[in-house]
């Protein structure tokens, strides 16, 4: 199964008006709470202490913060687009605008591994985020996401073991 096809409309926050990655962190947090039936502050706290070993910004304007959580019954992926640009904190000062907050259960390490790896192949290709910066809906940018060849597809499958 394909990262994207986890996907859903309350997974999608577009025009989000964080001041900074602090905020956008807090926002995603309590999101991820509800969704997942888990305190707001461990969220948080698993996010906050994956920043702290370094950024998780991966270029183009794009962060993709994750984090594993003991005892999780299954993995959950969010994508947020802020309404300005924010400082995250990364290495080439560029501000960024599009957030996939990954949370994995850590028992299933290489699960998170994978997921990382087919997300950052997808985000390589311009044309797609152009498309997520342009989307207008949740159900639009579920389309564009989609839309994006799994690994099996794209001749870069992530080796099973």
């Amino acid at each position: 199964m394909a990262i994207w096809d986890r996907f859903s409309d309350a997974d999608v926050t577009l025009g989000v008006s964080a001041r900074n990655k602090r905020s956008l962190l807090e926002m995603m947090a309590a999101k991820a709470a509800v969704r997942l039936g888990r305190p707001e502050e461990e969220i948080l706290n698993v996010l906050e202490a994956r920043e702290e070993l370094g950024s998780t910004v991966v270029a183009e304007g794009v962060a993709i913060p994750h984090a594993q959580l003991p005892d999780a019954a299954s993995p959950l992926v969010l994508f947020a687009r802020t309404e300005r640009p924010i400082d995250f904190d990364a290495g080439d000062a560029e501000p960024v605008d599009l957030v996939f907050v990954v949370l994995w259960p850590a028992e299933d390490a290489k699960g998170l591994l994978d997921a990382m790896s087919e997300i950052c192949r997808a985000l390589r290709d311009e044309r797609m985020l152009r498309q997520l910066r342009l989307t207008e809906t949740p159900e639009d940018v579920i389309r564009v996401l989609q839309a994006v060849p799994g690994p099996e597809q794209s001749g870069a499958a992530v080796a099973r073991g």
